[in-house]
């Protein structure tokens, strides 16, 4: 009998017997909290069953930054990693291609992003970080929190603004918003404490995260997913046999099928959830002001995407990554009507 070890916040998941012990080192930042949990330590066991020896470990419990992700698994301190995408995009400007802030607003559009540029992007992970791909999943719309009295996003001006990848930091501050860079677990008391006036997060994030605790307005405008990746470092995925390999990726596209389908239903909830609605059935209620969105609104984010969010992140992309603007416009820009220009 193998044992899954987790970290001291995890629960002990028991592992059938297999042929031989495999060690793999995973890394993740699902919280046991997050809705997401539950597909990703089925994945976990589905591995420890098949002949693998996970230490499976979260940035939270080992004092670790979700900004070191890349480099993580690019050193091999750990053979599998959870990426948030935006947060590497501070290592690798190409990276947030696949989620900029306002070009795919909703998770069908998401979708179609992420599978235009997942090719490009594996090619360029393993060139620049030597990783591959396993999965990209979004944690779902990303929509603001605010412990102030808003009615359009244009009341987004004067406040400081959770943000956590530079592309939403373009779009807040075109709004007239002040950006400030937070990682999640360290929202709750800057919203408390009033160090920021507003986070972004997905609905569930922050619910289960017990944002409405410190927030008084809802508005539930996308503007990104949030997508998460997850890799593994190349030289230890391609010391592994075929069958190895195979049972990896298998257990992955399982899991990110799973938060697909997770990201797209269970959000509306969330929400109801946040506002204190009578529909609310899966999440904690609370009483949150619920904005409705105008189609002002959305016309500003697009606006906004084509105008500030595009020239900021071509201008970082072009400069470590020259001619990523025709790939992007071959790839996302193609797929979701966007045409980038270089400067």
């Amino acid at each position: 009998m193998k044992t899954l070890t987790i970290a001291a916040t995890f629960c002990v998941v028991a592992a059938s017997a297999a042929v031989a012990d495999t060690p793999a080192r995973v890394l993740t930042q699902i919280l046991p909290t997050a809705k997401q949990y539950p597909n990703e330590a089925a994945a976990i066991a589905t591995l420890n069953e098949n002949g693998f020896k996970v230490q499976y470990n979260s940035y939270e419990g080992l004092g670790l930054s979700t900004a070191d992700g890349l480099r993580l698994v690019s050193d091999n301190a750990f053979n599998i990693t959870s990426v948030q995408i935006g947060t590497a995009a501070r290592d690798d400007a190409f990276f947030e291609g696949l989620d900029l802030i306002g070009v795919s607003p909703d998770m069908e559009s998401l979708r179609t992003a992420v599978d235009a540029y997942r090719d490009v992007f594996d090619a360029r992970l393993r060139e620049r970080f030597g990783a591959t791909v396993l999965a990209l999943w979004p944690f779902g719309p990303q929509i603001f929190y605010c412990n102030a009295e808003i009615g359009t996003i244009e009341d987004l001006a004067g406040l400081k603004i959770r943000s956590f990848t530079p592309s939403m930091s373009a779009l807040l501050e075109s709004f007239g918003a002040t950006p400030v860079t937070l990682n999640f677990g360290e929202v709750y008391p800057a919203l408390q404490r009033g160090v920021t006036d507003c986070g972004v997060t997905s609905p569930t994030s922050g619910n289960s995260g017990a944002w409405p605790e410190v927030t008084t307005h809802q508005l539930p405008l996308s503007v990104s997913g949030s997508v998460q990746g997850i890799f593994a470092n190349l030289g230890w995925w391609e010391s592994l046999t075929e069958e190895e390999r195979t049972t990896i990726s298998d257990a992955y596209a399982k899991l990110e099928d799973q938060q697909w389908v997770l990201a797209s239903e269970i959000n509306d909830d969330a929400v109801a959830c946040n506002t204190g609605q009578e529909s609310c059935a899966e999440g904690t209620p609370f009483d949150m002001t619920l904005v409705e969105i105008s189609d002002d609104d959305r016309t500003a984010v697009s606006d906004a995407a084509t105008t500030v969010v595009l020239p900021d992140w071509i201008s970082r992309c072009e400069a470590t990554y020259p001619g990523c603007t025709k790939i992007w416009n071959d790839t996302v820009g193609a797929a979701r009507g966007f045409t980038a220009s270089a400067p």
